[in-house]
């Protein structure tokens, strides 16, 4: 088949990038042409919270990426919907997650399904977003509104879809169908480096436990729990360091000051920047546990990178993270609470957890493959 996958790509860095450009080579693995549409302008850089949106990695080779669609041109949008209908893709993947590209996605789908051919399918990462925005309910039916099909990583995101729907057509109309395939692993970050290998690149104490704490710090995914957590278990695992590497898309100081009110200085390791692809082996290397303490989710690309790493995990239970996270198994899934949290990290050191949940995770992952999501967008064509 001919796809357009339209949403972010290189140079803008990022999991979502990341996500649609390892979707682009399996689908070309399996024979099809691929092209990904993504951004001249992503956002306005007023709405963009971070240092930069864009990455400093070479382009990744093999992929055919063009620089096409500018998010607040409305001409733009006019411009290359017809340029897809007259191309005739045989699928358009809309890249969904947040309201504020609805128009843009929702307009170029209508033109494009003109041609009668081209059948249109969003892959929804979040239908609503962790902060919620008066666009959701001005937006979101609009682009909703113009898709065939939509294919997401959870069930919860589905749940949104589908009740979404159920407002917007009547009960004799059918619905569009809401078909769910779990976030893949990212398999392409290389092999799992040896702790003191990782501890050494890092300039870590190889004779620590080491609390992973990865990717942007945003208020949603409940830092400030985990930090109260490992406050109440500092004197019964005084070898325990947390380790926060990301950038913050929010003020640092209240961190700092609750590491400060918490007496964590010594057991907190902040590396306050965005971490390139090249250095998530690092990272996920020295880890001996990976903490998600989020306050809402839908998924999470964090979990599949440590599920490919073979990473026990520890996640609460929102969105879809429970999902996938086998409680007592491969880690635990528990509810937002920093008591419930604490008692975990607890139980993972005091009884050595770690080698029964990695060999669980080995069997587990073999589930993830990025097969499955592709089967899933070409079993609604």
């Amino acid at each position: 088949m001919k796809i357009v996958i339209l949403g972010t790509a290189w140079p803008y860095r990022g999991g979502l990038a990341t996500f649609n450009e390892r979707l682009a080579r399996q689908f070309q693995v399996e024979g099809h042409e691929v092209e990904i549409w993504t951004f001249t302008l992503q956002y306005p850089s007023f709405l963009f919270p971070g240092k930069t949106q864009y990455t400093t990695e070479t382009a990744p080779k093999g992929l055919k990426i063009s620089r096409v669609l500018n998010s607040c041109n409305p001409f733009n949008w006019l411009r290359l919907g017809r340029q897809i209908r007259n191309n005739q893709p045989d699928l358009l993947i809309c890249c969904y997650w947040m309201a504020f590209f609805a128009p843009a996605y929702g307009l170029i789908c209508r033109l494009a399904k003109k041609n009668g051919l081209t059948k249109c399918i969003a892959l929804v990462h979040n239908m609503f977003p962790h902060e919620k925005s008066i666009l959701d309910k001005l937006f979101a039916p609009y682009f909703v509104k113009a898709q065939n099909a939509f294919v997401t990583l959870s069930d919860a995101v589905a749940k949104d879809i589908t009740t979404l729907n159920s407002t917007l057509y009547t009960l004799n109309s059918k619905q569009p169908s809401v078909a769910v395939s779990p976030h893949p692993i990212y398999d392409h970050y290389g092999e799992r480096m040896s702790k003191e290998e990782a501890c050494a690149t890092l300039h870590l104490a190889p004779d620590k436990k080491y609390l992973l704490f990865f990717g942007l710090v945003r208020a949603y995914k409940g830092l400030d729990l985990l930090l109260d957590a490992l406050e109440r278990i500092k004197d019964t695992q005084p070898d325990v360091r947390l380790l926060i590497a990301g950038e913050f898309y929010e003020d640092e100081d209240k961190y700092r000051q609750q590491i400060a009110r918490n007496g964590l200085e010594d057991r907190v390791i902040l590396r306050n920047e965005f971490i390139p692809d090249a250095d998530l082996r690092k990272y996920f290397g020295a880890a001996d546990l990976i903490v998600q303490p989020y306050k809402s989710a839908t998924q999470s690309g964090v979990t599949q990178v440590a599920f490919h790493f073979e990473k026990p995990i520890l996640v609460t239970n929102v969105g879809g993270l429970g999902e996938i996270v086998h409680h007592g198994k491969m880690g635990y899934a528990v509810a937002p609470d920093s008591q419930e949290i604490a008692e975990c990290m607890e139980d993972y050191f005091a009884h050595n957890r770690q080698s029964a949940f990695t060999a669980y995770l080995q069997k587990e992952k073999v589930k993830y493959g990025w097969d499955r999501m592709t089967k899933a967008f070409l079993s609604m064509m």
